[in-house]
């Protein structure tokens, strides 16, 4: 488990002085006005499209297969929002560990902690599912403010991004887990802590089951739902950090406990998470993370859907 890192010297070597560089102008950026940073990242992620044309492939080919009856028009629009959500996400990151927390509690409603009370008033640990939104790391924050947790992660190899990465989430929650420590994971959810946990991405054939996820019948999703949940016996509860539209700021919203979850094996219980993902997709699609791929393992034999 990760505790609040110490700052070392060899952060201070030239070969992170280009990142030094980007950190400081993330800095500075961020404090300007929230109207001008939406705005700007809007306009920074537009931008983005003419230089990152694979990500546009992929995003577009991830709305085709996820919504196949949708008019292309209309997929085509939501494309151009998704990156205006690519250069904003950008921006929240700055936004997430750089600003206090009475400048995130402005621009943040927060709706339904009562269900994190009720977990814990029942003696649970919480199974906190956070999709892989463009605003993860502003709402993993927020809702760090008020009820600190557990964040899983994968260790960035810079280790200058790696220190500021976990000195960010650390501000309002206790501590890091790599998301390969499962162990870890499930002690901390039988000791009643709050787990984030994200199972929403293509972790590779090794660890996944094929289900449905959206459009695509054969989706490679996550087997390590069913490992803690059936030994850390949770309360499950999603959430989605929304972002309004024009500039208005942001509302969290913490849904109910999923109380059906079947157990009887990883394939029901990987089917389920991932109907409980779509149903958090849905509130906001034009800000979740199309432009991973999120379909690339496919079942033996079969050819890649890029």
């Amino acid at each position: 488990m990760t505790q609040l890192p110490h700052f070392s010297r060899e952060l201070l070597h030239p070969r992170y002085w280009f990142t030094w560089i980007g950190i400081g102008l993330l800095y500075l950026i961020v404090l300007l006005p929230y109207p001008v940073l939406y705005h700007l990242g809007c306009g920074l992620g537009r931008l983005s499209m003419r230089f990152l044309k694979q990500r546009v492939f992929v995003a577009r080919r991830n709305l085709e297969l996820s919504f196949p009856k949708m008019p292309t028009a209309e997929r085509e629009a939501l494309v151009v929002r998704n990156f205006e959500s690519v250069g904003m996400g950008l921006l929240e990151t700055g936004m997430a560990w750089f600003w206090p927390d009475w400048r995130i509690k402005r621009w943040f409603a927060v709706s339904g902690l009562e269900h994190i009370d009720q977990a814990h008033q029942q003696g649970k640990g919480v199974l906190l599912i956070g999709m892989h939104f463009l605003t993860l790391e502003l709402g993993a924050r927020i809702f760090g403010i008020y009820n600190p947790g557990i964040g899983v992660y994968r260790p960035n190899d810079n280790k200058l991004l790696d220190w500021l990465q976990t000195w960010g989430r650390m501000r309002s929650n206790k501590s890091m887990l790599d998301r390969k420590d499962l162990k870890g994971m499930i002690r901390a959810l039988k000791n009643g802590d709050i787990i984030w946990y994200a199972p929403d991405h293509d972790y590779g054939p090794r660890s996944s089951v094929f289900v449905p996820f959206f459009g695509v019948d054969k989706a490679a999703t996550t087997k390590g739902s069913y490992v803690l949940i059936r030994s850390g016996k949770p309360a499950i509860i999603p959430f989605v950090p929304r972002r309004l539209p024009h500039g208005k700021g942001y509302e969290m919203i913490i849904m109910p406990d999923v109380a059906d979850m079947p157990l009887d094996d990883e394939t029901a219980t990987a089917a389920r998470m991932n109907r409980v993902v779509e149903e958090g997709v849905l509130m906001a699609p034009e800000q979740y993370m199309w432009l991973h791929r999120r379909f690339k393992t496919r079942p033996e034999g079969e050819a890649s859907l890029y």
